[in-house]
Parts: C-alpha cells; structure tokens; sequence
C-alpha cells in the first residue's frame, strides 16, 4: 500500500522523544508531543494560584522538555522556527489526537510494565493500520505485544534512534516475526530517504546491533587498558581521530553519552547474555561500578572521568580521574612513538596499517582491542545480523567511526589478522576460516565501481542492497578517473557528467584545487555535459590556504597575493559562466573560499549538516574571491519597487561582517548563501547522486552559457556613509575594535560600489576589482597578519 507520513505522535517527551520530534519537524512533518500530567503543582504555579486542572499546569512536563531540547545546543533543530509544526499535550487530554497520526513512536521511560500501558491506551485511539514503533534500546521487541490486536502486531516494530537524532546516523529497525514486511521496507526506505539515516535492520537480540558491539568494545577496551597499565588520557589518545574514531574518543565520549546508560546497557547484556562468550566482560570494573555510586555519571553530573574545575586565576582547567586512587588530577599530554609515526599520514587506511605494525603500548592496546572486537563480530553473525555489512553501517552511523569492524579487519588483511588474532589468543569463528580456505581474501570487494560483500550463506559475494542509490567515490577510483593532482582529481560520474574532488587537508583550497577547477571545466566542455563539485571527505573545504597568503603577506610579495586572488576570482567567474552546469555538493564545513565557489554553482545541492558561512572578517580580510561581489549582486537582485533598499544591503553586509556562519542548510537558505531553485539531501550518502541527478537535469532543460551581468546597482555614497556611521558607533561603544571598523569600511566600500555619488549600475568584474583591491590592501596590515597567526597557530580568532 501507498504510505504516507503527515503526521507523527511522540508519546515521551524526554531528551530523546523532544529530540525525535524536533527532527521530524526538521523535514517538514507535523508532530504530536505528548507526556505525563504532573502530580503536583510547582511553588510558582502556586503563587499564580493555578490548579492541576490548569491546562498550563498539565502541559508542563511536555512543554519544559521541548523548550529544553530547542535552546539546547547544538541544536536538534535546522532552523528554531521549525518547532512550529510541533503540537504539545498530555496523555490524559490528548492521547484522542493520535488518531490523525501516521505513525506513532512510543518514547518512555524503559519499564515494560509502562510501555503496556502506554500501547493500551495507544490501542483505543491509533487508527487501524498507522505505523506503531518503540525507540527502546534494551527491552526486546516482541515483549510489548502482549495483549496487543493483530492489526497492531502487523504495523509494530523497533525504531531505534541514536541520539541527537538530528546529528547521529543511525537508526536500527527491530521488527518482530508478526510484522509485516511491508512495514519494515517502508521504514527502512522512509529512514534513509527522508530521515536522512543509515537504516540497517536489526534482529531482536539483547542491545541490538551498535550497542552489542559498542559496548563491547568499551569493555574490552577497559580490560586491555588495564593489562598494560595505560591511563584515561593515554587511552583516549590512541582511540580518537588518529583511528578513525570521533574527538572525544573514548572516556570523554562515555561523559556525554553518562556512565548511567553505560552501566544499564553492560549490566542488560550481561543478564542476558548466557549464549554470549565474552559475558564475563560485561561486568563493571570496581572504579565505575563506584563511580556509578557516586553520581559521577559525566557531563550530567558535572563529572565523570573528566572534572571541569577553576584554577586559583579563575581559568578553566579539565581535571582527569586516576582510575586506580579515583582522585583527580591534571590531564596529561601523553606522547607514543607509534602516534609520532602517524602524524604525516594523511590516509586513514594507510594510518591504520601502520599503526598495527608498530610495538609500542599504544600499537599493543589497538592491536589487542581489534582482536577482540573481530573475534566478537565473527561469533554474533548469525546471532545479531545475517549480513556483516550491517554491522559495520550500524558502528559506523551510531558510534561515529569511519572505518567499521570488518573494514579495520580488511585493511590489516583478512588473512593475516587471523594469524595474528591466534597468536595473541583470539580465535575468529568458523565461517571467516571457511571463506579464507575458499581462496576469498577480504570481506569486501569492489567491482566495476561496485562494493560488495561477503555472505556467509552462499560462500559468494554480494552487491549490498540500497546503495544504488549512492555514488561512492571511492569505487570509482580504480577505473573512472580522468584526471588528477595532488589537491583534486576528476572523477567520470558516468551520463555525461563530471566531478571535481578535492583532497588537500580540510580541503582547503590552493594552487592545485585552482588547477583542477580550471581542467574540470575545460574537460567537461569538451568531453561532458555537466560539472559536479563534491567530495565525500568529512568537509567541503575550509577556505582558501591562508597559511600561503600569510607567508606571502609576511614577505611582502603582494603581486604573488595579486595573482592568487585573480586567479581565483578567474576561475569562479570561469566556473559561472561556463557552456555546462556546474552543480556544488557542499557539506560540512563550507567556509569562506567554499562558499564562494558554491555560491557561483549553477545549483546548490547541499548536506541537510552544512555549515556555510563568508568568515574572511574573522581573519581580518573581506571575502575576496568572489564573494563579496556576488553577495552584492544577490542584494541587488532583491530589491524591489517600494524597498527601502539600504535594509536589504545592510542584512548582507552584516552577516558577512559578522562571519555569520549557517548552523544547517535551511540556514544557508535564510543567510541568502542559497536560493530559490538550491536544494538539501537529507542522507548524505545520496549527496553526489542528488547533485549528478540535477546536473543532468539542467543539462537536459537546454542549459545555454549566461551572459555576465553588467547592471548590478549598486548605492554609493548614501549607503557607504551609513555604514560608516554604524561602524563608527560601534567602536564608540565598545563593541568592535577600532580594526574591525577598518575592515568594515572596506567592506562597505566595496558593497556600495566605491566613492559614487549616486546610486549607480557596475558589471561583475568592477565588482571584483574593487574586492581584490580591498582584500590585498588588508594583507599589509599588521594586525590582520596577527589574526591570521592566531587561526594558524591556535585554531581560535583572534579579536585586537
């Protein structure tokens, strides 16, 4: 049957039902927040002589957690007007109104004995055949159903959420032997397409799929950690981005999520876990079973293995537990050799193997700790998933990884992690044996652009299911590049359209990102009939390379800072008014030089996570390739008859001032970075086939090369002395440095189109001229040159 989600009931209320709420609203869907009536009255509702009748008393639990979730940050939410579409009530009063809702997600508090009552009362209102779902994370699925109709089995199944719900990927779908299976391809396709999450389907086993494995990396991390005699800082040194994992790595990442939820899910597998080989492991260690007594539970407590605390200057100082005394002491900067070897490897695969080569403590912790997460991983297949692809999709969207159990597995090499594995008394389970002896040596391959794995089932590999819907440039390296250097390499998309990838660190963008720009759009006029930017990095790029422009600055060598934004400014104006469409993928991080280069695309196909913003005026510049000229150019545009058209100049001016940067993509749109016709991907690993898919479709729609405008109004000496006066104001009163205001007035200087008596129609290139002028003349400022050592030096502005 066709489905379609209007509407979303969320029965809880708490940090992840407000959470789920507030990413539903986030794509549009309308939401019913519903919870508990409170018992008793507050001490101010008393003053305000309320009763528990009060609807303002009943409504709020429900309505203090969503105005929680929305002032959070970061944010659960794109855009802060979206919390309209949420509707809020109590489960008394409104439980009626899920009637009208598609789907029902259940989010209480982890008591199967509430969470009957809960589908009691959902029983009487749902309307037969809506979506009915549980985001547990520890009860299992088939216990809710009892005494449930058979239309409401059919339609029941586990939605499990990470959380933020917004910011993690995952979402595991559980259903039971009653569901129906059209239930489950439906959630699995609206997940991923309209969620924007990686769905991996889960068995109905204790923790699932990613807190199985999750927590049993932690706890054999923990037991390792132990065997050598490393420490909290030591551990989370090796176990961070240097591997593949997130910033907060381990002990800081067990703060956020709360020793709390630790202990529950390692004693709940511990429970049940008589099949499990490794139950033994799941058992606390004396400190945090003490912790846990405590109330040392992380950043909801105020400590954790971490403490915050003040030194005797009133300086922030983090404080890291001994977790053999459980006293606090100062964290340490620990140095391995191994890590020192690691350092120039920009490659994570290569970093990795490199790593497991060495014999150092920090080699032996990562070798010891992937030993036993791959014996763990061969035993749970078939218990916890039929396919080990799943697995991995499920470590890498719910616990931040970039490479998955079977992935580290393959870059050591399936045979020899074996041979090592048994050395240091792992043993991997059968089948992984089976399939070496059959002559396959890895658990992935990659064929004619496609990935595929190994199923244990037919001994055969496999394409995996849903992925052609995804273009991963990784595949495609082997057979489809065109052409490269060492910032950027064109990548054949297949239909007629072309990619242009950069891979200079962050992305930034240099001599060699330049070049490949300018080679993308000679090839693809010639040989293709339309242009992709994007990559699949975990950014888009993070600007210009002003490390070189702060050398260059320091030397005096400002023709070679000339010629570098020339150049650049050629090549966006290149790039927009070139005979094919060129569509931008921007992602993450889109700063300063990244954002120009999208906002002179053709069409915007931006990650919902995209983070755009013009940030030059952090480093005391202007944006200067481009930027500030086409931002111009969008005002201009919006003028209308009637416009006081000095406010409309003035929100851009400011934003670019102010280094406003959009905290998603909705953002983006009300920053003007995107416009009307732009659009979001939602599942990221859809984004290149989104921008290709719109490539063609521009290309198709008889796209014809565009005239440069030559009549951009611009309003000359009226507006300049506006912002003049602001800025003047502004230092007066103590809010800018008397720096800020000279970047500001070069801004202006540029928006208003220079010392024009009146308003005043230029071209694009006059524009230009004028930003490059301003942007250089800025470069032999002193105090510009320290914002731009403070960036690189300690990665924070600098504001004199």
């Amino acid at each position: 049957m066709k489905r379609l989600i209007k509407k979303v009931a969320v029965l809880g209320s708490g940090v992840m039902g407000s959470r789920i709420a507030c990413h539903f609203a986030n794509i549009g869907v309308q939401v019913l927040l519903l919870d508990i009536v409170p018992r008793e009255l507050t001490p101010d509702e008393e003053k305000k002589g309320l009763t528990l009748e009060s609807k303002h008393v009943r409504n709020r639990i429900v309505n203090s957690a969503l105005e929680a979730a929305i002032k959070s940050n970061p944010s659960p939410l794109y855009r802060k007007s979206d919390a309209r579409l949420i509707q809020t009530g109590n489960f008394e009063d409104n439980m009626k109104d899920i009637a009208s809702a598609d789907w029902t997600i259940e989010v209480v508090v982890e008591n199967l004995k509430i969470k009957h009552s809960v589908f009691e009362q959902v029983e009487k209102h749902r309307k037969p055949g809506t979506l009915i779902t549980s985001n547990t994370s520890g009860i299992p699925i088939h216990m809710m159903l009892e005494g449930r109709s058979d239309d409401f089995k059919k339609h029941f199944c586990g939605t499990h959420f990470f959380n933020p719900p917004r910011y993690l990927k995952l979402l595991e779908i559980i259903p039971t032997p009653e569901t129906d299976q059209d239930v489950v391809d439906f959630l699995m396709h609206y997940g991923d397409l309209y969620l924007g999450k990686t769905t991996v389907l889960a068995k109905d086993t204790p923790a699932f799929i990613a807190n199985r494995v999750g927590i049993y990396a932690i706890m054999q991390g923990l037991q390792v950690m132990n065997k050598l005699g490393l420490n909290v800082d030591e551990v989370d040194r090796i176990t961070g981005p240097i591997i593949g994992r997130p910033k907060s790595a381990t002990f800081r990442t067990l703060d956020v999520v709360g020793l709390d939820t630790l202990a529950n899910v390692a004693n709940g597998l511990y429970q049940t876990g008589e099949k499990d080989e490794s139950r033994e492991l799941f058992k606390l260690p004396d400190y945090l079973q003490k912790m846990v007594e405590n109330k040392w539970l992380g950043d909801k407590t105020g400590q954790g293995f971490y403490k915050k605390t003040k030194d005797a200057k009133g300086k922030t100082e983090i404080l890291t537990l001994d977790l053999n005394t459980l006293e606090y002491g100062p964290k340490q900067r620990p140095k391995f050799q191994s890590l020192e070897i690691l350092k120039p490897i920009e490659d994570l695969k290569k970093r990795v193997k490199t790593f497991s080569k060495q014999n150092d403590k920090a080699a032996q912790f990562f070798n010891e700790s992937l030993y036993g997460l791959f014996q763990y991983v061969s035993n749970r297949i078939p218990e916890i998933s039929d396919e080990l692809y799943r697995i991995d999709d499920a470590m890498r969207a719910g616990f931040g990884w970039e490479l998955g159990p079977f992935e580290y597995w393959d870059v050591i090499g399936a045979r020899e992690g074996v041979q090592r594995m048994i050395e240091a008394g792992y043993q991997p389970a059968a089948w992984v044996e089976e399939m070496l002896n059959q002559g396959k040596e890895s658990f992935y391959i990659v064929e004619s652009g496609n990935r595929r794995y190994y199923d244990i089932q037919s001994k055969e590999y496999k394409a995996i299911p849903g992925v052609e819907n995804f273009i991963i440039l990784d595949n495609l390296r082997s057979n489809k590049v065109v052409w490269k250097n060492t910032g950027a390499t064109l990548i054949d998309l297949g239909d007629g359209i072309l990619n242009v990838e950069f891979h200079t660190k962050m992305n930034t963008i240099g001599g060699d990102v330049v070049q490949g720009l300018n080679k993308g759009i000679e090839i693809a006029e010639k040989e293709f009939r339309g242009m992709v930017v994007g990559s699949q990095a975990a950014n888009f790029s993070a600007g210009a390379n002003v490390g070189l422009i702060y050398m260059y600055a320091l030397e005096q060598e400002y023709d070679e800072i000339n010629f570098m934004i020339k150049q650049f400014q050629d090549t966006m104006m290149r790039m927009r008014y070139s005979a094919i469409p060129v569509v931008g993928a921007p992602h993450g991080l889109t700063l300063g030089g990244g954002c120009e280069l999208n906002l002179h695309c053709d069409h915007v196909q931006a990650a919902a996570e995209t983070y755009m913003g013009l940030v030059e005026f952090g480093v005391g510049l202007i944006p200067g390739g481009g930027g500030t000229k086409e931002m111009t150019l969008r005002a201009a545009e919006m003028y209308e008859e009637g416009d006081i058209e000095y406010n409309t100049l003035k929100n851009i001016y400011l934003n670019i001032g102010m280094a406003k940067v959009s905290t998603s993509a909705k953002e983006a749109f009300d920053l003007g970075f995107m416009r009307q016709g732009d659009a979001i991907t939602l599942n990221i690993n859809r984004q290149i086939a989104d921008a290709k898919a719109q490539a063609i479709r521009l290309a198709e729609a008889g796209y014809t090369q565009p005239a440069k405008k030559t009549k951009i109004k611009v309003q000359g000496k009226g507006a300049l002395g506006m912002f003049l006066t602001g800025a003047s104001a502004m230092v007066s009163g103590g809010y800018i440095s008397e720096h800020d205001q000279k970047i500001s007035h070069k801004l202006a200087y540029v928006m208003c189109g220079g010392d024009l008596s009146a308003p005043t129609d230029v071209s694009e290139q006059y524009l230009l001229d004028l930003e490059r002028e301003a942007f250089l003349s800025l470069t032999g400022e002193r105090k510009t040159l320290e914002r731009i050592q403070s960036i690189l030096t300690t990665g924070k502005p600098l504001r004199n």
